[in-house]
Parts: C-alpha cells; sequence; structure tokens
C-alpha cells in the first residue's frame, strides 16, 4: 500500500479522490485550509466523511504557507506521491480578485514542486483545467491545442502551474501526471457550478439565472469518473497532459430540463448577458486518457443527477442556505 499526500483534500474533487485511496487501503495525509471562497459547510460535510478512516490524517495548511509545508514533509514518512488538488477555481471571481488565483493555483504548485525535489518525491500529479483551451480551438479539444490565450486569470494561473510542472520534470526528473478536467459535477459539489445552482434554484423555486441564451454547451463529468482517473494517473507517465471529460457536451437548457424531472418543479428562467471570461462551449477529446489509462467515463449524465437531487434532498435543511 502507499502513502499519499493530497492537497485540497476537503475540496469536491479532493475528497472524492481521498475517498477511493482509503478504501483502496492506502494511506493519505490530507491538506486543506477551508477558507471560505464558498460556504465551509460543504467542505466540512466532506471532511467528516474522512476523518473516521483509520488510515487518515488531516492538517489545516493552505500550500501557499511554504513554512508550514516543510514542516509537514519534514516530520512525515516520504509521501510516494503528492497530488495537488487545492485550487481557487471560478473564472468570473477571478477577473475581480487574480492575486489570489495566482498564490494557490501558481505560487502553491511551485511550493509543493519544489518540496519533492527536496524529499525526493518522484510523483506529482496536478489538477488542471478545460479552461485553458479558450474559444480559438477548434472541438473536441485536444491536449497538443494551443493554450497561451486563457480568456481569464484562472486560466491563466493554471497553464503556469502547468509549466512550471514541465521546469521540475526537465530539471529533477520528477513524474507529473497533468489532469485537464471538464465541468466536474456530482454530489456536494461546488455551489458556483451550473449543476448545483440549478438542482437548488429550482428545488427552492428560486429564478435560474442563465447567462447567455442556455444554448452554450458543457463537457459535464461526474466526480466519481474524475477521481478515478485522477488515480489511474499515478502510474508513471514520464511528463503527461490529459483530459478528462465525458465526451458528450450537453446544452444547458437540457441539463435544466433533466434537473426539473428530478426534482419534479418547472424552473423559473431568468436570462441575462454572457460574462465575456466564459467559454461558450467546451468538448474533451479523450482519446490520450483512453489509450494511456485505460479510462473512460462510466456515468451518464440523468443518473448524475439523480445522484446530486438525492444527496440535496438529504442535505436540504443546510444545502438550500448556500450561497449560489
Amino acid at each position: 500500500m502507499s502513502h499519499y499526500l493530497i492537497t485540497g483534500a476537503a475540496g469536491f474533487i479532493g475528497s472524492k479522490v481521498t475517498e477511493i485511496l482509503l478504501a483502496e487501503g492506502h494511506t493519505v495525509v490530507g491538506v486543506d485550509n477551508m477558507n471560505e471562497a464558498y460556504d465551509p459547510r460543504l467542505k466540512q460535510w466532506r471532511l467528516a466523511q474522512l476523518t473516521p478512516h483509520p488510515t487518515f490524517r488531516f492538517y489545516p495548511i493552505d500550500v501557499c504557507d511554504k513554512p508550514a509545508l516543510e514542516k509537514l514533509f519534514a516530520e512525515k514518512p516520504a509521501f510516494d506521491a503528492v497530488i495537488n488538488l487545492a485550487a481557487r477555481a471560478g473564472v468570473r471571481y477571478s477577473v475581480d480578485n487574480p492575486w489570489v488565483y495566482f498564490e494557490t493555483n501558481t505560487t502553491g504548485t511551485l511550493n509543493l514542486l519544489e518540496l519533492c525535489n527536496q524529499h525526493q518525491i518522484k510523483k506529482f500529479v496536478l489538477a488542471s483545467t478545460s479552461s485553458l483551451y479558450g474559444q480559438h480551438n477548434p472541438m473536441p479539444f485536444q491536449e497538443d491545442a494551443d493554450t497561451s490565450r486563457p480568456l481569464s486569470p484562472y486560466a491563466a494561473s493554471k497553464k503556469a502551474a502547468e509549466v512550471l510542472c514541465y521546469s521540475y520534470h526537465y530539471l529533477y526528473q520528477i513524474d507529473v501526471t497533468i489532469f485537464r478536467y471538464f465541468t466536474v459535477y456530482g454530489p456536494a459539489g461546488r455551489p458556483d457550478m451550473s449543476m448545483f445552482r440549478f438542482v437548488q434554484w429550482i428545488s427552492e423555486g428560486k429564478p435560474v439565472e442563465i447567462f447567455g441564451d442556455g444554448q452554450q454547451s458543457r463537457d459535464f463529468t461526474y466526480v466519481d469518473d474524475i477521481a478515478r482517473g485522477t488515480i489511474a494517473g499515478l502510474k508513471p507517465m514520464g511528463y503527461e497532459i490529459i483530459n478528462l471529460g465525458s465526451d458528450r457536451p450537453i446544452n444547458l437548457m437540457e441539463i435544466i430540463r433533466t434537473v426539473e424531472q428530478k426534482v419534479g418543479r418547472p424552473a423559473k428562467l431568468e436570462f441575462k448577458p454572457r460574462h465575456p471570461a466564459d467559454v461558450r462551449d467546451t468538448w474533451a477529446n479523450i482519446s490520450r486518457a483512453g489509450e494511456k489509462l485505460g479510462w473512460e467515463p462510466m456515468t451518464h449524465y440523468e443518473q448524475g443527477i439523480e445522484n446530486l437531487v438525492a444527496w440535496y434532498n438529504a442535505n436540504r435543511a443546510w444545502a438550500s442556505e448556500i450561497h449560489t
């Protein structure tokens, strides 16, 4: 069994990756700064699912805090891999406050890479984003597409993290797998993402805000599928960038109609202007994930939405209060 460090362990993807690794018998050290970028009750709920595991240890550390990370690396047995899922995510807020995105996504990644080098940790996994593809590339997006024109500081901060990973791979032979995730959704998801918002707004009879005409499409990918792919990337890869998506883009109006069906009530639609930092469509070419990892998505979006609605209903007493 292996010993892993997972940053962002109380986050949406990080908690699911941690859950699967613990179930497989591995030991996990999780760190998360438990910030209030969104309602901390979601992170607390996710963390509560993990803490009963005897092979899990959690530390409230920020990846920007290099001295705290240095202390952790010095005190713990050597990690077999570092899985960096700590991130400031979200396109629109990054336009208002780009500094916090670069601190976490870029400097935080640099801190971890430097400590991997110092402690001879030879495997590093980075969470990146489909936002890097912008709107000038042909779809479906392939990993070798031009990513030099990010539309938001969020995407730019992830691009910077990717190229830092290459530098450390080249200089110190750290084995790196980078995953570009496509619109992840599922139970206990991020409340700034459309799927959580639609379920809450329709369930509670609130207006459903649509930025644009509702015909924009996203490659919605279920969180369990994303977590499985991330864990598959722990094997030796050299330096590899891999898309994880559903390869089945769906427009927002179709998603809203499905949520209406699963919730059992109609949506009150409210259309607003499209944000200039939002890409209109995303679509992942996932052939590399199949070839390199033997991975493919398993969860159909209707089942995924049903699972999210069931989770929401089970936790509605507080999930209905989450600011979206």
